[in-house]
């Protein structure tokens, strides 16, 4: 009963004529499982043990250091076979060949051809070099024993002992000795560690140049972020995207796709390539997948851009270093160099660089200018800092209306001859009269008689998209936002855009998050230079753009918000952009408030004192004509005639906007005053109209008393 349980107990309850009965009961034990076998059990153990981590990182060790010795023995030997065979000439050729580079094939081949003939003629001196070596060192020999044996004379002579005679040579006798048993000691344990060393060698070449495979190496070493640009990593890229027409093209080919490739060729902080499509693969495609094809080259996917140059069916690649555009690019020549002036005809801005790491530099000449993009991401910026450098050309004046408000553009109060700052409606009505001033200054050149000369006329608007959206209409119900043909600002824009250009009446604006109610479809399509930091989709690049640089390659879209402030795509020609390219990106120099401050006082060093107008007035008063006169003229000593009136215009357009220079004289005469000759022109002086007021109120006071 080995293995039950034996239970006794006592019957209680007996029959009356039987006595008490013990009972015996065998209760058998519960089935249980059978036990593992140890050979079982080992090899859940051993399997455990295998796929553990550590055992794998322990395995992928030691494979990993013992591949290094193979791979540098390899490196080694191919070095050797490359220093005394023409086998590197041949490789670069046939490397040169399958890219279509056929020049640099035949120079490849010609030095090839130059090495074969210098080791000719290496070996044809080998033949000879024996008998010569041996002539050389019987020379050298005879010269030394005989010169050891002068010195020991001279010795001899001089210690008046003959033995000095040999001393020299005994001297060199024993150094020999000396040396033979130095190696003799030496030589043994050379022996016995030579391998090693030779070994450790090897295994410093492999494990420099990782000569193991990808599943040996560390994790962070597999992984090929960052990893350079060749022709096998762009042909592998392309052909591992996803398009079965290219896959197939490329397995078709007899070089494996190389001849796809122009020669790879260094570009700033990256490297550009241009990329020749098989027939049936659409440009369209690849640029389609652009996350997918930097994923395939190591990159993330801003530091690939894809355009689209000017040979058919061809995409260019440019490829940053891996984090290069993650680094930021150096302060503005604005900032660095004092003595640096504008030019607002033959000029251009310095604004950043360009991807390829080239200065990046932008003509202003007769250019409207729109630059939008989202919020915070630079746009004051970069139309500030175009602002700052036309401002060392004084003969630029400048109207602004700062539809934001916070004092980004306070340094130019004292340069701009209007500056509006603030985001009510009020300002919006101010910037719209601006505007429309503007275009009173643009119709009255246009007028003037044909070759005369006008100082350029900036008009910047930042934040216009608060102009546009403005719901407030005057008291004749016109509009001062919108986008119809009674919207005041947006016919003033209109106007501007369309005939501006022709005598430097130009209109600069800063607009953010664009869509067809805040940037309407004929203001954006009137500038000349038209700019985008990132935007949120594709549909506000094009808005941004225009349709024909998105579909030549232009992506604000994918820049990343936050991270790629102040990189602008541009579409402009007034910048240099790569032959078949339609637009250009570029990284601008960021200009900091405290710097503009003083950007914008050298400016005003080379200028006569500004007096700015910080809002445009409208009231209905009766004005006070040589009181504006006065104001009109600011701190300046004279000013010409037409720039006076054009001030006066500026002040109050229904006061003064008719006023002719005849209208100017009859206030001055009216108070014994009139305009003076100047070099021919005639001017308002500053003096001359202080005094009359003077002698007015002097004989107001005269009258009362």
């Amino acid at each position: 009963m080995s293995g039950n349980v034996v239970h006794l107990h006592k019957d209680t309850d007996p029959p009356a004529e039987a006595s008490a009965v013990t009972t015996l009961t065998v209760v058998p034990d519960p089935p249980t499982a059978p036990p593992v076998p140890l050979w079982v059990r080992s090899g859940r153990a051993i399997k455990t043990a295998v796929t553990h981590d550590k055992t794998k990182t322990t395995a992928r060790t030691v494979a990993r250091h013992s591949l290094y010795v193979a791979g540098g023995a390899r490196i080694v030997a191919r070095r050797a076979c490359d220093g005394r065979t023409a086998a590197r000439y041949e490789r670069y050729m046939r490397t040169a060949e399958a890219v279509g580079n056929f020049e640099a094939a035949a120079e490849w081949e010609e030095r090839g051809q130059r090495y074969r003939e210098a080791r000719h003629r290496r070996r044809m001196d080998l033949l000879h070099s024996p008998v010569d070596a041996a002539k050389g060192a019987a020379i050298t020999t005879g010269m030394g024993i005989g010169g050891l044996v002068l010195l020991g004379i001279a010795m001899a002579v001089a210690t008046k002992d003959a033995t000095d005679v040999v001393t020299p040579l005994m001297a060199v006798i024993k150094f020999i000795n000396l040396m033979i048993t130095i190696v003799r000691v030496v030589w043994g344990p050379a022996l016995t560690i030579g391998p090693f060393l030779a070994l450790l060698a090897l295994w410093s070449v492999g494990a420099h140049q990782q000569a193991a495979p990808q599943w040996a190496l560390p994790a962070n070493v597999r992984n090929s972020e960052g990893e350079p640009i060749t022709p096998s990593i762009v042909v592998k890229a392309l052909r591992d995207l996803g398009i079965p027409a290219l896959r197939k093209a490329i397995r078709e080919m007899g070089d494996a796709g190389a001849s796809m490739l122009s020669p790879i060729v260094i570009a700033g902080c990256g490297v550009e390539v241009d990329v020749t499509l098989p027939s049936g693969v659409s440009t369209n495609e690849v640029q389609g997948k652009r996350r997918k094809l930097a994923e395939n080259l190591g990159r993330h996917e801003h530091e690939l851009f894809i355009t689209i140059p000017q040979a058919a069916r061809t995409v260019r690649l440019w490829v940053a270093d891996s984090g290069a555009l993650d680094e930021p690019i150096g302060p503005s020549p604005l900032v660095t160099d004092e003595s640096l002036t504008a030019n607002y005809k033959t000029g251009k801005a310095p604004w950043g660089q360009d991807l390829r790491g080239d200065a990046a530099a932008l003509s202003l000449y007769q250019r409207h200018l729109l630059i939008t993009g989202l919020s915070n991401q630079g746009k004051t910026a970069a139309l500030r800092s175009l602002a700052l450098w036309l401002a060392l050309d004084k003969s630029v004046q400048f109207w602004i209306a700062d539809l934001k408000g916070v004092g980004d553009w306070a340094m130019f109060d004292g340069l701009a001859d209007i500056l509006i700052q603030g985001p009510t409606d009020d300002h919006v009505i101010q910037a719209t009269e601006m505007a429309e001033a503007m275009v009173e200054e643009m119709n009255r050149r246009l007028q003037a008689p044909p070759g005369t000369e006008f100082p350029p006329l900036i008009g910047i608007v930042d934040e216009a998209q608060v102009a546009f959206m403005c719901p407030v209409k005057d008291e004749d119900k016109r509009p001062y936002g919108g986008s119809s043909q009674l919207s005041r600002y947006f016919m003033a824009v209109r106007k501007i855009n369309n005939q501006g250009r022709a005598v430097d009446v130009l209109l600069y604006q800063g607009t953010q998050d664009p869509t067809d109610q805040n940037l309407p479809k004929l203001v954006r399509e009137g500038a000349h230079t038209r700019a985008s930091l990132v935007v949120g989709t594709e549909s506000q690049a094009r808005m941004a753009l225009g349709d024909k640089a998105v579909n030549g390659g232009a992506a604000p879209h994918l820049l990343r918000q936050d991270l790629d402030k102040g990189t602008l795509v541009v579409s402009s020609g007034g910048i240099a952009i790569p032959a078949g390219q339609t637009s250009i990106t570029v990284r601008t120099h960021f200009i900091d408030d405290d710097e503009a401050v003083v950007i914008a006082d050298r400016a005003k060093a080379m200028r006569n004192g500004i007096t700015t107008l910080h809002a445009i007035e409208r009231d209905e008063e009766e004005r006070d004509p040589l009181a504006d006169i006065a104001a009109a003229l600011g701190d300046s000593p004279r000013l010409f005639t037409q720039d006076v009136l054009k001030r006066l215009s500026v002040l109050n357009e229904d006061a003064y906007g008719d006023w002719t220079p005849g209208d100017l004289k009859r206030v001055l005469e009216a108070h014994g005053e009139e305009p003076k000759k100047s070099n021919g022109r005639m001017v308002v002086r500053r003096d001359d109209v202080l005094r009359a007021l003077a002698n007015r109120d002097d004989e107001g006071s005269a009258s009362t008393a």
